[in-house]
């Protein structure tokens, strides 16, 4: 398989190198993107709204958005935030109207168009900094207890479909004998239970994932109907639904379809299944498509069809995999076809992994720095390469099944119909002329029927006895494994049937054990088994980390916010020396208002603003988050009410101290200050 794949994925690489050199951005997962006010600003007056804009359309409920005053009580309205347009990614809460000076804390915890909980708080203050002890509560939106349980059922239920679509389609494509062995019957079945139980589970649990957390409100019923009115619900309880077609398909797969002897019904009832698995199959992988991340983003009406033929492919794949392993171990000798169809049907998959696995990962990264720099594309990174490792030891099992192939009296070799194989199907009950039962076995059986018959005297059976009389020759004792019509122990008969069925399958299992080249097959199969299960995991995880396009847009409206923050800091603080003409107002600017050398200037008006010659002002700057300070700026008057200096160093970006002392006269004085935010 590897060679054959080999041009393909070179060819898919390279187009894949060119599309993310060349994309542009987009999102696919909400994330903060800017806010009013901005975030560690601090503005005059009290805004009558905070608005917030994500990256991508979300969903909101009343308690969406908070915002906490320095003491940590609520100061907006409390009313369900409204939408402000920009196609659902922009909402606002009110503010209730006398709001004093200090630091007020804007909670959000909001769901993702592509269903995944968002959460976080910033700051900003009005007037000036203050100290303040607004409780952000520590259980982030998706963590916890609820969010591991929200986890392994989202694993689970990826696993079941993965099992239930690949392991029906390998019995219905490649295996049909399959469809009559205990083992393929158990494996489709398990993952039909484990895919409704994930489900439902899931179903519960969403509703305290994408809110309180609590693994109490798991059986609220509100909390339920909640759940119920979301995309994200609605594509659950249509998996559950479509599951109970599923359950149809899986009864008719193993049951009629199992027992069908004519070719021409077993042909009609192959289309038949082919068909409505199919659309089945299908449905079931539209519900993740339909609700998560292909759902928004850039193409979504591309890239949904695109995310259904790439969980159709995985299954396919690995699903198919799986029951291959579960053949090759658990279930009669497989026979060569069956393992040639399955590598056909596998090279076909991973070509369409592969082309739609480029589309969507130019969909979720575009770039190179979001491949590189970001967690989603640095998992994209692990996943390509467990992929490329299942690939390499997938032309590994290609090898043995070439060898299978030419392997004289290989011990799977069709049948005179092509479908079964010269050992016998464990899930056919072994009749008293099974071929394996010992001869032993069979004597055994009959003289201990002849033993228990009416008429034996001197321990003799009376059918030997009427034998010697004929002849007048005594009949050995070996004469006895004729069949004598006599009524047999049931108890007994059990008993030897059981172990002639144990020693049929140690036959079977000791022949086919004993073939190299199937333990060769067996082998590879099951290291590719392994890795599929990391590579499964590896993508759940990457179905909740947020995208590298979104993450980059993210830290670029971050940057674009801060350098709107950058630029001359101004202050307006008023002061009283308690003299005539004291009162007043100091306007004061630090220039660029950064780290490093800035400008100050100060200017010193009158009640009427007109410039107020006072005979000296002092400024002084700390910062006492980190005890720096206080700093002090020597000014020179330059005009009538306008100080000024350069070469002012502010060493630390930060919440600065601005202290500033007006005198008025030789004795009225007066020192008033005001937090701002520098650099």
């Amino acid at each position: 398989m590897a060679a054959r794949l080999l041009p393909v994925l070179l060819a898919v690489l390279l187009a894949g190198l060119a599309v993310l050199a060349g994309a542009g951005s987009a999102g696919a997962h909400a994330a903060l993107t800017g806010s009013d006010p901005q975030q560690d600003s601090v503005v005059e007056q009290a805004p009558k709204e905070v608005s917030l804009t994500f990256s991508e359309q979300i969903a909101v409920d009343e308690d969406a958005i908070r915002v906490l005053d320095p003491a940590g009580n609520r100061v907006d309205t409390e009313e369900t935030p409204r939408s402000l347009g920009s196609g659902g990614a922009q909402y606002a809460v009110k503010l209730r109207a006398g709001l004093p000076d200090g630091t007020f804390t804007v909670a959000y915890q909001v769901v993702s168009a592509d269903s995944h909980p968002v959460a976080g708080a910033f700051t900003f203050s009005i007037g000036a900094p203050s100290e303040t002890s607004a409780a952000v509560p520590d259980q982030a939106s998706g963590g916890g207890a609820v969010g591991a349980l929200y986890g392994i059922a989202r694993y689970l239920s990826y696993a079941g479909f993965t099992l239930l679509v690949g392991g029906a389609a390998f019995v219905l494509a490649c295996w049909p004998r399959g469809a009559a062995v205990r083992p393929m019957q158990r494996l489709v079945a398990f993952s039909w239970v484990g895919l409704t139980a994930a489900t439902l589970a899931m179903l519960l649990l969403r509703g305290p994932y994408a809110g309180s957390g609590k693994l109490g409100d798991v059986f609220d019923l509100e909390v339920l109907g909640g759940v119920l009115e979301t995309k994200t619900g609605a594509a659950l309880v249509s998996r559950l639904l479509l599951l109970a077609a599923a359950a149809l398909f899986v009864a008719v797969l193993f049951g009629a379809y199992a027992r069908r002897e004519d070719p021409k019904e077993r042909r009609d009832l192959t289309f038949g299944l082919a068909i409505g698995g199919t659309v089945v199959a299908a449905g079931l992988a539209a519900t993740w498509a339909l609700s998560e991340h292909a759902s928004t983003g850039l193409q979504a009406g591309v890239a949904m069809p695109v995310d259904v033929l790439h969980l159709l492919a995985v299954a396919a794949w690995l699903g198919g995999l799986t029951a291959l392993l579960v053949a090759l171990y658990r279930g009669p000798a497989v026979e060569r076809a069956a393992v040639q169809r399955f590598s056909r049907v596998a090279f076909g998959s991973v070509v369409v992994l592969a082309l739609t696995g480029l589309y969507q990962s130019w969909r979720q990264v575009g770039s190179w720095s979001a491949l590189t720099g970001t967690s989603y594309g640095q998992l994209l990174l692990v996943k390509i390469g467990l992929v490329a490792l299942l690939v390499a030891v997938a032309g590994l099992s290609r090898r043995w099944t070439g060898r299978l192939g030419e392997a004289p009296g290989d011990a799977g070799s069709p049948g005179p119909e092509g479908e079964g194989a010269s050992a016998p199907d464990s899930a056919e009950p072994v009749t008293d002329s099974a071929p394996d039962a010992g001869d032993g076995e069979r004597t055994e059986a009959v003289v201990a029927a002849a033993e228990t018959s009416e008429g034996a005297e001197g321990g003799r059976p009376a059918a030997v006895q009427g034998a010697e009389a004929e002849t007048g020759t005594p009949v050995a004792e070996s004469a006895a494994t004729a069949r004598v019509p006599v009524q047999a122990d049931p108890a007994r008969e059990a008993q030897l049937r059981r172990q002639r069925e144990a020693a049929s399958a140690a036959t079977r299992k000791k022949r086919r054990d004993g073939d190299s080249e199937r333990s060769g097959l067996r082998r590879s199969v099951l290291l590719e088994a392994g890795i599929a299960v990391v590579v499964l995991a590896v993508t759940t995880v990457l179905t909740t980390t947020e995208p590298g396009r979104t993450e980059e847009e993210a830290a670029a409206g971050a940057s674009a916010s801060a350098a709107q923050q950058q630029g001359p800091v101004s202050l307006t603080v008023p002061f009283d020396t308690g003299g005539k003409d004291g009162k007043g107002t100091v306007l004061l600017d630090v220039d660029p208002g950064r780290s490093g050398d800035n400008a100050l200037h100060v200017y010193v008006q009158d009640p009427a603003k007109e410039p107020l010659d006072v005979p000296e002002v002092k400024v002084a700057l700390t910062l006492k988050a980190q005890e720096l300070g206080p700093l002090t700026a020597p000014l020179e008057r330059i005009s009538e009410g306008h100080w000024s200096t350069t070469g002012v160093q502010i060493p630390l970006a930060g919440s600065w101290t601005v202290a500033v002392t007006v005198r008025t006269s030789d004795i009225d004085q007066v020192t008033v200050s005001k937090n701002a935010r520098i650099g």
